[in-house]
């Protein structure tokens, strides 16, 4: 059979399963994707399923685009009506069909977690709650928890003040969402859920209509997720999940990898397949991930193998502190580079937290080398993208306060806070939202409204009111890139951006490409556009094209593959993570994030831990990682974290070679340049005088009184200070 060729054995009996549960765990670079679509374009050529009644979700854009090209190759583009797509964009087209039997209209709108938190935070101040003591972003991530739990806001468990705070804030929020016609991406999730468990009706035409589901990345599902898997799969039972409960990572934004054992005992008949050979790594590689994940409990070994090789052994080093971590790796990649043995766009520079990545950026910042980083400003998170894009979910959606409150006074309208309250307590009064108070006034002197707002005000609203029905009017007919230039031309938004600065130029750039995108969606409606960039994740706007080194968080390393990574900052506190040493599962599930990085190496492998690391303004003596010595002797050269004498000459000769020192200050003994007493002069401060030095972190950081300033702490390298007298 020409679709089994090309198959290991293994893949070809999950293609070919029978109908039933089927339990797919695959390895690292098993090539599941490859059996995903194989299976689906078996069961339509081979056993007559029409797509329509194929489902099939995973996590990312990214991954259901490269799926579904791949379908149609392997049936040449015969895969009409095939549901195809990831769990918040399905479950959003299903609400759009469903709405008339929901809370909320089918145009409802798609909050970020901007727009989340901008929500939660007016909503702490309408209860006259204070901010500082409930933050409104954990308000918002406990919410976003109990949501993922399926637990709503009548049933949120009490046991402490908080949790009665965070229960009126929810209730207020889930109000605030629907009063806005909106929905938060948990929503997406959480209210098909709610439909399938209280529409017998509705569950009954799904579960009929969808006789096969294929799930990716199982081990990432939620508890709200995998309920509606199987409300979704409860009349034909043809539930095929791939997943690696090793690489289950996101358990903080709700991921349960028990689920995989779920699945095992609700559907015990279930056939379970081992994905072994791996087609991206050497077995050195392989060996080192194993040594690490097999550490962990309760789950299912593999004996990953490869036909690769066992490939270069991994690099170890230990480094000073993290200025000479950066300058290492910056070094290293240009010699590997210079020799032609990689192109930039080879490397991965991986780390557990964000911060992690400041003293990378500026090791390439120093050496005038390019890089990119994952998990920056997203494209769509930039002011004058979130500005246009708040003008066409305002036009497809009048009732949406939150893009109304953004861009009313974008240009200046001379609409100031008491208009919007005043604006705010109309509607309110009327009933309306304030997009239909300012929809009436478009009407003039026929509005009922007009003579409930000042002079000024009134002239200001009505004329936004006049713009806001004129793209009203033609929003079904035109394609979104007409509406868009349509916004452009009515605000005179060039101008607005236009200041004369290079900023400027950058942010008209991103404008045009966004009117790229939108011509993309030239035979689609204004709601689709606005979907597919609500659902957008940092993953799917990694662009691997780019020719330079990657520097991303391991938990954004998910499903990409380099061939030369580098783990940094492999110290106990760092990774694992300080707050997982009390915690046996956070424990597993920093290990677990360890395997994901060790895994997504084709060819090398670097780790790096430091002997000092700062946080929070202050350099502390660390730990090596524990992880580390799971890692056998014979696939490791560099430096032992645990000082035994498994690295003699040989191994110190060898990481000489392999990694390249640079030729910093960062590890020599740096003598301070000032001394406590000495009289000081600063451009800004004037006189000052010096109370303290020292060295913190390879910099002389001295303590400076100000006659006419005050106290200031100075990285004195930058400060420029000149010393007065003798």
């Amino acid at each position: 059979m020409e679709l089994l060729s090309g198959l290991n054995p293994q893949q070809q009996q999950a293609v070919t399963a029978v109908s039933g549960p089927t339990l797919v765990l695959a390895g690292p670079g098993s090539g599941k994707t490859r059996v995903l679509t194989h299976r689906i374009a078996y069961l339509i050529s081979h056993l007559g399923i029409k797509p329509y009644n194929i489902l099939a979700v995973t996590f990312t854009n990214k991954a259901a685009k490269e799926m579904g090209a791949r379908v149609d190759d392997l049936l040449s583009g015969e895969t009409r009506g095939l549901q195809l797509g990831t769990f918040h964009s399905i479950c959003a087209r299903l609400l759009r069909r469903e709405a008339e039997r929901l809370p909320f209209d089918a145009n409802f709108v798609i909050f970020d977690d901007d727009d989340q938190v901008s929500l939660v935070r007016q909503v702490i101040k309408d209860l006259d709650i204070d901010d500082k003591s409930y933050r409104p972003q954990a308000v918002q991530g406990s919410i976003s928890r109990a949501k993922n739990e399926l637990i709503l806001p009548d049933d949120y468990p009490i046991q402490t003040y908080r949790d009665e705070v965070v229960q009126r804030v929810y209730l207020r929020y889930q109000q605030a969402l629907l009063q806005n016609n909106a929905l938060d991406f948990d929503d997406l999730l959480l209210w098909v859920a709610i439909l399938l468990e209280d529409q017998p009706a509705a569950r009954d035409k799904y579960a009929r209509q969808f006789e096969h589901i294929l799930v990716d990345e199982f081990q990432d599902t939620n508890t709200v997720q995998y309920r509606l898997l199987k409300h979704l799969a409860s009349f034909h039972r043809n539930l095929f999940v791939v997943g690696d409960a090793d690489q289950s990572i996101y358990r903080w934004r709700g991921a349960d990898y028990r689920n995989v054992q779920r699945f095992e005992e609700d559907f015990p008949d279930a056939a379970t397949i081992l994905l072994e050979q791996n087609y991206r790594s050497t077995q050195n590689i392989l060996n080192a991930a194993m040594a690490v994940i097999d550490q962990n409990h309760f789950r299912v070994r593999k004996e990953l193998f490869t036909d690769r090789g066992d490939g270069v052994p991994l690099s170890m080093q230990e480094v000073f502190n993290a200025r000479e971590e950066g300058g290492l790796i910056v070094n290293t990649i240009a010699r590997l580079v210079g020799r032609g043995e990689h192109e930039p766009g080879d490397f991965a520079i991986m780390y557990r937290t964000n911060a992690q990545s400041r003293s990378l950026e500026e090791a390439f910042i120093h050496a005038n080398l390019p890089y990119k980083l994952v998990g920056a400003q997203r494209f769509y998170g930039r002011r004058e993208i979130k500005d246009l894009l708040g003008y066409l979910r305002l036009v497809y959606n009048p009732n949406d306060e939150a893009s109304l409150a953004r861009v009313i006074n974008v240009p200046r309208r001379k609409i100031g806070g008491k208009t919007m309250t005043d604006l705010r307590t109309v509607a309110v009064n009327a009933g309306l939202s304030m997009g239909g108070v300012l929809l009436d006034l478009a009407r003039g002197e026929k509005s009922e409204f007009l003579g409930t707002f000042g002079k000024g005000a009134a002239a200001s609203l009505e004329g936004f009111g006049h713009l806001l029905a004129g793209w009203r009017a033609h929003h079904i007919d035109s394609p979104p890139l007409i509406l868009l230039d349509q916004v452009l031309a009515d605000i005179d938004y060039q101008s607005y951006l236009d200041d004369g600065s290079e900023e400027a130029t950058d942010r008209w750039d991103n404008v045009q490409e966004l009117r790229r995108l939108a011509a993309e969606y030239a035979d689609r409606p204004l709601g689709e556009f606005l979907e597919s960039i609500a659902l957008v994740s940092d993953q799917d706007t990694v662009d691997q094209s780019a020719n330079v080194p990657t520097l991303l968080t391991l938990h954004a390393a998910k499903g990409l593959e380099f061939p030369v990574v580098f783990i940094t900052g492999l110290e106990d506190g760092t990774l694992p993570h300080s707050r997982s040493f009390d915690d046996p599962e956070e424990m597993e599930e920093e290990r677990r994030l360890f395997y994901v990085g060790i895994t997504r190496a084709k060819d090398r492998v670097y780790l790096s831990y430091a002997l000092n690391r700062t946080t929070f303004g202050y350099s502390e003596p660390t730990e090596p990682s524990r992880f580390l010595d799971d890692i056998p002797e014979n696939i490791l050269d560099g430096h032992n974290p645990l000082g035994t004498t498994r690295y003699v000459e040989r191994h110190q000769r060898q990481r000489q070679d392999e990694w390249e020192r640079p030729n910093s200050p960062a590890a020599a003994v740096i003598q301070p340049t000032y001394r406590a007493g000495q009289n000081v002069r600063h451009a800004a401060w004037g006189n000052g005088m010096v109370l303290n030095t020292k060295i913190e972190d390879g910099e002389e950081i001295v303590d400076v009184f100000f006659e006419e300033a005050g106290l200031k702490k100075l990285v004195a390298s930058l400060a420029r200070l000149e010393v007065v007298g003798k």
